[in-house]
């Protein structure tokens, strides 16, 4: 008796030992929100020109898309590309960007090679210190599952250039942070089915992670509407000589620009192990919109069907964006930070706060969807 023909989801993928299912590696769950994501920023040494980069992969959606955006001279330059997966999740191109990586947990290549939008590059992004895992992200509303994913953070330099707008820049000792992360997330597949009139769309996130000469930090919060964390971590890393740190009771003090939901100042305070006192202070300087790499964009968000393949480019200033937006709430504030260790010493650096605050959070003082601070 012969079994009928089945049409194969063999990849070359499968011919690495990584499988942890006996599916082939083309099959990942039944969920449509399952995401597979490489994150990447850098900036030179007084925060701008900035330059950041996302490719996400989505087995179930079939489709693999990218974004990178430049700030630079008060302009934000976006280039985004997006082509069906085809089961191929080891081929990381979206032509005209790709990413190689170099020696995993340590160096990753990113190109993009020309194209008719004109922004160019070739970055390699090192590890200044083994990457950290944060503690996994799983978040429901009743029963419904929104999140349930692992992310990798590291600390970078940045080596090599881009070209935008007919000019090309040197990247030498840029710091940055790249990020790994998959799970389930809410994505072009997302459930479409409304909420109990009870539960109203509420997410409240931070992240900064602090880049000095010395030291490391990463933090980052998931508040509910009442400010209690439902996930939040802090780390402190030595460069050169000791382990990481955990920073424990950590917490932020936040001011809030008025008519927005962005950060004018920002206070992080933990302590270590010992009793020893950490804190972070930030000074956001101007916001990069994560619009421009996918985060929010109303036609060219994350994983959203294109066609075959296309790609797609636009440009704005900075200083005309209109933040009273949904579209402009999603940013990373570019911020001057100083870093207080438990014997006095401060440390200046550089830090980028994430921010997406949507829905009510009582200690700040929203109410509803989107309403804005005073």
């Amino acid at each position: 008796m012969s079994l009928a023909h089945t049409s194969s989801l063999l990849t070359a993928a499968d011919e690495y030992p990584v499988h942890q299912t006996p599916e082939p590696i083309a099959v990942a769950g039944s969920d449509l929100n399952f995401y597979d994501r490489f994150w990447f920023n850098a900036y030179s040494a007084d925060g701008q020109p900035l330059v950041a980069v996302a490719m996400g992969v989505y087995p179930n959606l079939n489709i693999m898309d990218a974004a990178i955006s430049v700030v630079h001279g008060g302009t934000q330059y976006s280039l985004f590309a997006s082509r069906l997966l085809d089961g191929d999740r080891m081929a990381t191109r979206v032509k005209p960007i790709s990413v190689e990586v170099v020696e995993p947990l340590k160096k990753v290549r990113v190109r993009v090679d020309d194209n008719e939008h004109g922004i160019r590059a070739e970055l390699v992004f090192t590890g200044r210190a083994p990457p950290i895992q944060e503690p996994r992200f799983t978040w429901r509303m009743g029963t419904r599952t929104i999140m349930d994913s692992t992310r990798l953070t590291q600390s970078c330099t940045c080596e090599g250039w881009i070209e935008v707008a007919g000019e090309r820049l040197a990247v030498h000792g840029w710091h940055g942070t790249r990020d790994r992360s998959w799970g389930v997330r809410s994505v072009g597949g997302a459930n479409k089915n409304p909420f109990p009139p009870d539960m109203k769309p509420q997410f409240f996130w931070l992240w900064c992670p602090f880049n000095g000469a010395d030291h490391l930090m990463y933090f980052h919060t998931n508040d509910n509407a009442e400010g209690e964390p439902w996930n939040r971590s802090a780390v402190l890393v030595p460069l050169g000589k000791g382990e990481p740190q955990v920073v424990l009771e950590v917490r932020a003090e936040l001011v809030f620009r008025s008519g927005t939901r962005h950060v004018r100042k920002a206070t992080i305070r933990g302590r270590l192990a010992d009793g020893g006192a950490v804190t972070l202070e930030l000074e956001p300087e101007w916001n990069f919109y994560m619009r421009g790499v996918g985060y929010t964009h109303a036609t060219w968000g994350h994983s959203a069907y294109q066609g075959a393949y296309a790609t797609h480019y636009e440009s704005f200033r900075v200083d005309e964006i209109d933040e009273t937006q949904p579209d402009t709430n999603h940013v990373q504030a570019a911020c001057r930070a100083v870093l207080t260790l438990p014997d006095g010493r401060r440390e200046v650096g550089r830090a980028m706060l994430e921010q997406l605050i949507i829905g009510a959070s009582q200690p700040y003082g929203f109410k509803e969807l989107f309403d804005l601070a005073p």
